[in-house]
């Protein structure tokens, strides 16, 4: 018997590129940041100031001295929550149809309209 080859996965995540969020749980609980990348297929995010690691660089050439660099790791986008910046409070996130009929994400608190 052979195997049948699946078809690749399409990752739909509830954070985008940009979006205001609010950790909710982990070492970083309670920080606020924007995210600065989206890693879909391990549902991921690159938030700014969240999950800093440092990282000890070697000298590439003679003469040069290291470094170290501190990098924002990525963090599970179960882990993070949209945050209005107007109200000062995170919320979970509702699709809804504006008059023009696209689609878009609401906070389920506020009802704040992000896209």
């Amino acid at each position: 018997m052979s195997k049948k080859k699946s078809s690749p996965k399409r990752y739909k995540m509830h954070i985008k590129k940009g979006d205001t969020i609010q950790v909710i749980s982990g070492r970083d609980k309670g920080k606020v940041g924007e995210v600065t990348d989206t890693l879909p297929k391990t549902s991921q995010v690159v938030v700014k100031g969240v999950n800093v690691r440092t990282k000890h660089v070697k000298p590439q050439q003679d003469g040069e001295s290291g470094q170290i660099a501190t990098i924002e790791a990525p963090i599970h986008s179960s882990n993070v929550m949209l945050y209005s910046t107007k109200e000062q409070v995170a919320s979970r996130i509702s699709y809804t149809f504006t008059e023009e009929g696209r689609k878009v994400r609401m906070l389920k608190k506020t009802g704040e309209i992000i896209d």
